[in-house]
């Protein structure tokens, strides 16, 4: 009887650090995959409407090129909206449907 007891204790306690580690691991690996959409980050945030992406020198030449590649992926144009030309600050921008195309 208390053999019995002892081996469903052991079994129950499994089960719990099973479940506990995978709980721990699923969450880690949440927030992995999910820091991306956390806010803005170092790179193009954004959607199919529009999105920003961090002012530096080094985008001067090239900003217009970022938000162009960014609303390619949803075969859309891109226009910049806004420009802070200060560290911190963000570029913004919108996409946009081709003339006569209807998604």
């Amino acid at each position: 009887m208390i053999r019995n007891i002892m081996i469903a204790l052991v079994l129950v306690l499994l089960v719990l650090a099973a479940g506990l580690s995978a709980s721990t691991s699923a969450s880690t690996s949440a927030m992995a995959w999910g820091a991306e959409f956390a806010g803005p980050g170092p790179a193009v945030t954004g959607n199919d409407i529009g999105g920003i992406f961090p002012y530096s020198p080094d985008v001067e030449p090239i900003y217009r090129h970022i938000a162009t590649d960014h609303c390619a992926r949803w075969g859309r144009l891109a226009k910049v909206t806004s420009i802070h030309r200060v560290y911190g600050e963000y570029v913004g921008f919108v996409c946009y449907d081709r003339p006569g195309r209807i998604h």
